[in-house]
């Protein structure tokens, strides 16, 4: 069997709902993204087999298979086979799986990982057109709005407004600290902007406090989170390339880290957004770790109750969680944001010099995807 290795992983800067980025087209922001992938690693684009892109609204702009379409109009190999999928906020880290899964197999020793969302042109659940509600009118499983959720989560884990806002303030913190001391840069692919000019940092940095957290109105009457302690509608592109470990030593390519197990769950759809609990269960069971043997983590902050919920249930430092802050603070975009949680702990584990890292995203329609990922 092959032996799969990361190569490398970044994206653009995340820019915030009608900002910097919401003047480019998808196909060119995630072009933009590929091509840059291609050009800070050397490959030569002819040796990527396929690419397999997250996209959660595919329509409009985004719709027609939005990975292929970024990939030729960057002017790369017509021969390079390309999919998009939807696997909701989970999409991207399930591209870098499959595309690991491929190789694994045997079936190619190259291929590259991405994904895009540019939410101010193409909002979410725009692919429902006038379809309305994707769900029998007699549907009767508890799948609640992920607000709701939320709410639940933060219920039945005991949180506090207080506490989340606690969190939400963390985010912004360390988020800020970590750009300021240049922790973010190297995960980073500039972007051009239509007057010229280049996006290289966040847009979602807010200036805040407790007092002024503590002032805005829940998303839901009598609910507990509110728009400081949830994750930002936003633009961006991620890309991640994988090889064959023996393939790209040949070609002169250093791998960075390997994947110890994936997954792909069904969570609990009253609580709709708590699966990455049951994605850290099954991947320790798989591998026999422990939680004290992973050195980092990264929980997508869709909510704040979320990661919340997932260091309560397992015992996890919060000096190891986000460590450079998370979606509050910079942004969701999401089809795309499971490759900035992987290369957010690429690049921590290496400035840190540490070894072990894991990655996990809830998901809608109850899932989430989860990686034990080993730096090389």
């Amino acid at each position: 069997m092959a032996a799969p290795v990361i190569i490398d992983a970044a994206r653009t800067p995340y820019g915030k709902r009608g900002g910097a980025l919401a003047g480019i087209h998808a196909v060119e922001l995630l072009a933009g993204a590929q091509q840059a992938m291609v050009a800070r690693t050397g490959v030569d684009p002819a040796e990527v087999t396929e690419i397999i892109g997250g996209c959660v609204t595919q329509a409009g702009e985004q719709s027609n298979n939005v990975t292929r379409f970024a990939w030729l109009h960057a002017g790369l190999p017509e021969e390079t086979g390309a999919t998009t999928l939807d696997s909701q906020c989970g999409s991207a880290q399930q591209a870098v799986h499959l595309v690991s899964a491929q190789i694994a197999a045997g079936h190619y020793d190259i291929g590259m990982a991405c994904g895009v969302e540019v939410m101010s042109r193409v909002p979410l659940l725009s692919n429902l057109g006038e379809v309305g509600r994707p769900r029998p009118e007699n549907w009767t499983v508890d799948l609640p709005a992920q607000f709701e959720a939320a709410d639940r989560i933060a219920v039945r884990r005991g949180l506090t407004r207080e506490d989340l806002d606690d969190f939400g303030l963390r985010s912004q913190q360390r988020a800020r600290a970590a750009w300021d001391e240049g922790r973010l840069d190297r995960q980073i692919l500039p972007v051009t902007l239509p007057d010229g000019t280049a996006l290289t940092r966040d847009e979602g940095l807010r200036d805040t406090s407790p007092e002024a957290l503590a002032g805005l109105r829940t998303i839901r009457e009598g609910g507990l989170h509110t728009a400081g302690t949830s994750s930002q509608i936003s633009d961006g592109a991620t890309v991640a390339l994988l090889a064959d470990e023996d393939r790209a030593r040949a070609l002169g390519l250093t791998p960075r880290a390997r994947i110890r197990a994936q997954v792909l769950v069904g969570a609990e759809p009253h609580f709709l957004l708590d699966g990455p609990v049951r994605a850290a269960e099954r991947l320790l069971a798989r591998t026999g770790m422990r939680i004290g043997d992973i050195d980092l983590f990264e929980v997508n902050e869709a909510f704040a109750a979320v990661p919340m919920s997932f260091a309560r249930v397992h015992g996890v430092d919060e000096e190891k969680l986000n460590v450079n802050g998370g979606a509050i603070a910079l942004g969701h975009p999401v089809g795309s944001t499971g490759i900035r949680l992987i290369a957010a702990l690429l690049d921590e584990l290496e400035r840190r010099d540490l070894s072990v890292g894991m990655v996990a995203i809830c998901a809608g329609g109850a899932q989430a995807t989860g990686a034990i990922i080993e730096r090389i």
